[in-house]
């Protein structure tokens, strides 16, 4: 904090009087204190006769008249202060209206000729509005009053100075161009700091008022404006927006601090000097000030210029040009019908100059310009260059900051991402569904500003309740930490955050009691989030991990009874605990889905729209195909942009959503394919749009169908990416309700009217604005979509939703141009103008082909299955149904390869990897088909099958040559579970699918799985780095101690985040090594028998599996 101090004063400066003894001091101090004292005596005099000469002209307006009797015209017009009563004036003077004087600027005065003026002012290289001088300068009436008059009588001053003979306007000069006062306003600024050292910072004032102080100077002849346009602007300002605006001019300075000033050249002066001063501090506060003074001089409003810029204030130069001739016709207080009438004389702008400004930030022609649009440019001038927000400008010009007023980039650097990468190999591993990874996407690259990582349970609770959370970005109130800090229930801080932003979304990640104890276990203060497929993507801070309400969060969120509906339904899969903390991500996230290109950073976006030179961008969020109707509405919204905010180059951002959506929702692929045939088709059909002003890019998100609540969320993302609009139609984010909603079933879940009402009045929401849309039809006449003409409603047609997609599925082709029937289903055919060529032949290919499995529904990462380069691949990629790896050099790898690798220890198996560590999808060999190769298994209801308990630590896979025979029954009279023995390698080496691997066993676990022996080999790799310390289950404990636990658990409880019931073990103790190779010769002896190549007989024939192979055969 700043020390305020007086500057220190030496002896000689200090008070002497009053009987105090000076100090002795030598000849050069002596010589000194006179030097400073002859200096300054002047300045202090004049001074002192300046402010007395003021108190005495402002106590005595009575004495005007005879002031000016005695001393003529100059007299009367300083007695009145340039505001005195007219009445006191000698009849013929010229009168000055205050109010019309512009504070310094007036229009008309008598104080010198206007060729003094014009002379003084002069400069070749720059206009002046100058009118010939008339042949006198005083009126004969006030002429003859002043020659009538004795001369006043010399002044009996007693030798002091007599004070009509001062100049003040020399000596006010003189003292501004002295150096300033010998105070220095605190010692902080005593080393040549900036006084701003000894003030509150200018940005957080600006936070904290939620504005920035500029001033606009409003200069132009009498009647051009400026007064009604500043008050129209301020109204604005102050009523709708709240702000701190306040306006200077001739009203308020010269009844006040302009008092004592006349219409001289120097007064006039030091009237503009003044108000820019006055202005300056005002700015400085934060007040938006808006000054309308004629001042017709540059030199004088470049010195306020320079003031400012020496300040670092905001400053814009506003030039009401309007031609004389106009202001003559306007004319509102009557001034140049006088001037006309000559009882007014040099009036500015008519009989004496005006100098233009030479470059002003903004030119009004006020004679073209209606009041509001000349306050609506000022408006959006102010808006663009972020002086309506206390922020920083943190975005191009026009466009908003994004929410909270920080950009969120939350990609680790380049140059650190070796490092970072090799500290999550190391951290507890955290599983994240590739729903979890698009929220992931959504708060790292800024969609979810100020948002840092998944919420933790105070920023839940916020959302929740208020659909908004506290952020205090400038730290204010000391809380700029809050919403990444462990949430405390019982501190809080005395002052709560400033400013509230829209969240009205839960984005959190749940997890398991697996990997809650995995991380209170972990020394580590931090996480790596791995996805579904193993890939470690980003790293979690300071995790907070607490209990996950999911009916809480349901019935808050969606304020409906629907356990079928899919999002709700994503909700009670979660796991029973959520992490809360803030996140690094490892690289960019990308799907390798063919779509990347589209895919686009909030910070990149924005960079895209500076570049198309955007100073608005209006967003449209399609869930569906682009047909003529969506691009109506959106052309239609750009130009009444333009027309009717006044904007020059509004851009339409084309916003796919990108993530998961429900199963019967239009493909990403399709969608995307289709809007790429829109933007190609341009402005020649009328369902194209013009490339020049649009930008496409994929929105991120998931859809979770909630209605009003989740439109909030669809418009605050869109403007921490640069957009002001949004465009909103019936039933944002709603659907009907599913055959087991308690309230709509089958039926609109929400109102269709809400979601807009609710979004332009939700908390948070901040400038934003909502376009809405308006009904359209195919007009048969013109043959395009529009708004329907209310005089001819028989030429329009309705084409819904789902009668575009009939017609899809029918494969319609174009109709007659001339001839379109009514009922287009019958006819089968869809209008020419209905939507773009190409895109309707991409919608047909999908709708006929829905179930062909080609399709992108949404963003889910197409990844390599991270193979041995011993195997091959079939056509169809990883992570669907149809997935098929095969060995080069084995027909099968249940069959064909050995149990044993040849040579090995007697305790050495080959293991086949099926899953790779921290890999979730469920891969097995699958024993019917053909070559038994392996693919994913899938779950009751066809999807996938995969892991949700949590990462595994472990590969998985099998013993080639193995069988678990149901006949084969346990103690328990448990039999085998019909497949090939499993095993879990505990190394810490990731091993590629379908690799072969020499394996040591330590022993088995046996698991008894609804009623099936399911035996769990356990091995560790021969290639491990720790393969040599680990011979046994007890050295498995001494080197990595709780792996056995964590092994237990795991089988016991993995299907328990499914939904099922726990599994149980024969035993808690892992057999001997012993043990485990006597139950692997079992089990190859049973597969021999399988295959006929055994002493035994199996009992059944119906098994079903694929036995072709030379292995099997041989």
């Amino acid at each position: 904090m700043a020390r305020y101090a007086y500057a220190p004063l030496s002896v000689e400066e200090g008070r002497g009087g009053g009987g105090r003894r000076s100090l002795p001091h030598d000849a050069a101090a002596e010589a000194d204190r006179s030097a400073k004292v002859n200096e300054r005596m002047p300045m202090f005099v004049g001074m002192c006769v300046l402010v007395a000469i003021t108190f005495v002209l402002s106590r005595s307006p009575q004495a005007a008249a005879p002031a000016a009797a005695a001393g003529g015209v100059n007299a009367a017009v300083a007695a009145t202060g340039g505001g005195g009563n007219v009445a006191t004036v000698p009849e013929g003077t010229a009168t000055v209206d205050a109010g019309s004087s512009g504070g310094g600027g007036g229009a008309a005065y008598e104080s010198r000729p206007s060729s003094v003026i014009a002379e003084k002012k002069k400069n070749d290289n720059l206009p002046v509005i100058q009118i010939s001088p008339p042949d006198s300068d005083i009126p004969a009436a006030a002429a003859a009053a002043a020659a009538a008059d004795p001369a006043p009588p010399p002044c009996d001053c007693d030798g002091r100075v007599d004070p009509a003979s001062i100049d003040i306007g020399e000596l006010r000069a003189k003292a501004l161009a002295s150096t300033p006062p010998h105070i220095i306003e605190c010692s902080a600024a005593s080393d040549g700091e900036s006084q701003s050292a000894c003030h509150l910072p200018p940005s957080a004032r600006y936070a904290a008022l939620k504005q920035k102080g500029a001033t606009l100077w409003m200069t132009g002849c009498s009647g051009a404006g400026k007064t009604t346009i500043a008050t129209a602007l301020e109204d604005r300002l102050v009523k709708a927006y709240g702000k701190h605006v306040y306006r200077l001019d001739g009203d308020n300075l010269r009844t006040g601090i302009n008092r004592d000033l006349t219409f001289t050249e120097a007064d006039r002066a030091e009237s503009v000097r003044r108000t820019g001063e006055i202005a300056t501090l005002f700015a400085d506060a934060g007040v938006i000030t808006l000054v309308g003074l004629i001042s017709p001089y540059r030199e004088d409003r470049d010195l306020v210029r320079k003031r400012h810029e020496d300040q670092g204030i905001p400053f814009y130069e506003i030039f009401l040009d309007v031609p004389v001739e106009e202001l003559k016709k306007r004319d509102p207080k009557g001034q140049y019908a006088r001037v006309e009438s000559g009882e007014l004389r040099h009036f500015t702008c008519i009989d004496d100059p005006y100098e233009p400004p030479v470059e002003p930030e903004i030119t009004l022609r006020t004679h073209e310009l209606k009041i509001e649009e000349s306050a609506d440019i000022l408006f959006r001038r102010l808006e663009m260059d972020g002086i309506l927000e206390g922020a920083p400008k943190l975005s191009p010009p026009g466009l908003p900051n994004p929410d909270g007023d920080e950009v969120i980039d939350l990609h680790v650097p380049e140059h650190l991402k070796a490092e970072r990468r090799a500290e999550a190999e190391g951290l507890p591993k955290v599983l994240i569904t590739d729903l979890d990874l698009n929220w992931l996407q959504v708060i790292g690259e800024g969609w979810a500003s100020p948002l840092k990582g998944f919420m933790r349970e105070g920023t839940l609770l916020e959302v929740l309740h208020f659909n908004s959370i506290l952020v205090d970005p400038f730290n204010l109130t000391d809380n700029v930490n809050m919403q990444s800090s462990t949430t405390d229930f019982q501190t809080f801080k005395e002052f709560r955050p400033p400013d509230r932003v829209s969240m009205s979304v839960p984005i959190t990640l749940s997890c398991t009691s697996y990997t809650r104890d995995l991380i209170e276990s972990s020394p580590d203060n931090s996480v790596a989030l791995t996805t579904q497929m193993g890939n470690v993507v980003a790293i979690l801070r300071n995790p907070e991990i607490y209990p996950n309400r999911k009916e809480e969060i349901v019935t808050r969120m969606f304020g409906a009874i629907d356990p079928g509906h899919p999002y709700i339904e994503q909700i009670y899969n979660g796991g029973e605990y959520l992490i809360g903390g803030e996140v690094e991500l490892l690289d960019r996230i990308t799907y390798n889905d063919g779509l990347d290109k589209w895919r686009k950073t909030s910070k990149e976006l924005m960079a895209e729209f500076e570049e198309k030179g955007a100073d608005t961008v209006y967003a449209f969020q399609t869930r569906n195909p682009t047909h003529a109707g969506h691009a109506y509405l959106m052309r239609s919204a750009g130009e009444n942009l333009k027309k009717e905010g006044g904007y020059k180059n509004p851009v339409l951002w084309l916003s796919p959503l990108g993530g998961w959506t429900k199963e019967d929702d239009v493909p990403l692929d399709v969608r995307v394919k289709q809007h790429e045939e829109v933007l190609n088709s341009g402005l020649e059909h009328p369902g194209g749009l013009d490339p020049a002003t649009t930008v496409m890019a994929i929105w991120p998100s998931p859809m979770v169908y909630a209605g009003p609540t989740e439109v909030q969320f669809h418009a605050k993302s869109r403007r921490s990416a640069g957009a002001s609009y949004f465009v909103v139609g019936r039933d944002p984010a709603g659907m009907k309700g599913s055959h087991q909603a308690v309230a709509h079933k089958d039926d609109d879940l929400y109102d269709g009217d809400h979601g807009r009402y609710v979004l332009q009045n939700s908390p948070g929401i901040g400038s934003m604005k909502m376009l809405s849309f308006v009904k359209v039809m195919y007009d048969i006449a013109d043959n395009v979509m529009k708004v329907p003409d209310e005089s001819r409603l028989q030429d329009f047609i309705s084409i819904s939703g789902s009668k575009m997609r009939l017609l899809a599925r029918n494969g319609a082709v174009p109709c007659s141009a001339t001839d379109i029937p009514t009922d287009l289903v019958d006819a089968n055919c869809v209008p020419s103008g209905f939507m773009v060529p190409k895109g309707w032949d991409i919608v047909v290919d999908y709708y006929r082909n829905i179930d062909a499995g080609r399709w992108i529904p949404w963003s889910r990462p197409v990844v390599d299955p991270g193979a041995d380069s011993r195997t091959k691949v079939g056509e169809k990629k990883f992570g669907s149904l149809d997935f098929r790896l095969m060995h080069k050099d084995y027909e099968s790898f249940w069959h064909d390869i050995p149990m044993k690798p040849s040579g090995g220890e007697g305790n050495v198996i080959n293991f086949v990897t099926e899953i790779p560590l921290r890999m979730t999808a469920k891969m097995e060999v699958q024993k019917a088909l053909p070559n038994n190769p392996i693919s994913q298994d899938s779950n009751d209801d066809g999807s996938p099958r995969y892991y949700t308990y949590g990462t595994p630590f472990f590969n998985y896979g099998f013993i080639p040559q193995t069988w678990e025979d149901p006949n084969l029954k346990d103690s328990l009279g448990n039999g085998g579970d019909n497949d090939p023995l499993d095993v879990m390698e505990i190394g810490s080496r990731r091993l590629d699918m379908g690799s072969i691997t020499p394996c040591r066993v330590l022993g088995h676990l046996e698991l008894i799985d609804e009623g099936e022996m399911d035996n769990k080999v356990i091995c560790i790799s021969l290639s491990d780095p720790d393969v040599n310390s680990i011979l046994t289950m007890d050295d498995l404990e001494r080197v990595k101690p709780g792996t056995t636990d964590r092994l237990r658990d795991w089988l016991k409880r993995y299907k328990t985040s499914d939904g099922k019931a726990e599994n149980s073990l024969a035993g808690e103790d892992v057999t001997s090594v012993t043990e485990a190779m006597e139950l692997i010769d079992e089990t190859h002896q049973r597969w021999k028998n399988l295959c006929g190549k055994g002493t035994g007989t199996v009992s059944t024939e119906d098994h079903g599996f694929w036995l072709e192979a030379a292995g099997c055969k041989g």
